[in-house]
């Protein structure tokens, strides 16, 4: 349990809600790296690294989180390093922006763009075709 000074009372925060309330961050600072993607005024290996993170909001994992420990690596570590990385290099003013932006993106929900899984759903068909081209089709 972690103790808080919020508006000069203390409070006692339990490791849950203080997750909830990271995980909320996160979902704001990805809106704002998608609107500062979009922008002319990023940098380009900015955009790069925020590409990379793209999947993120993929309805669909590379690393499916079923898998153990493999599953989860991407979500907890791999992800918040590269969102960490972008932010650092996109200038403080553009992000101030972003987030402005962001604010308003998840007021109806969550976006529903599945056009953003086409690439891990190919790379699963690749994976399926070469598992079964090996197994049934031998030479």
């Amino acid at each position: 349990m972690v103790i808080s000074m919020m508006d000069g009372i203390y409070a006692k925060i339990t490791m849950l809600e203080k997750l909830k309330i990271k995980a909320k961050e996160l979902k704001y600072e990805l809106s704002a790296l998608y609107i500062a993607y979009k922008r002319k005024d990023v940098p380009f290996l900015a955009k790069v690294i925020i590409m990379t993170v793209g999947y993120a909001l993929s309805p669909i994992d590379l690393i499916p989180d079923f898998i153990p420990i493999l599953g989860y690596f991407d979500d907890l570590i791999i992800i918040p390093f590269l969102i960490y990385i972008s932010l650092k290099l996109i200038p403080m003013e553009i992000m101030v922006e972003c987030r402005e932006q962001a604010k308003d993106m998840w007021k109806d929900g969550k976006p529903k763009k599945w056009y953003y899984a086409t690439p891990i759903i190919l790379i699963y068909l690749l994976l399926v075709y070469i598992i079964v081209k090996n197994i049934f089709f031998r030479d």
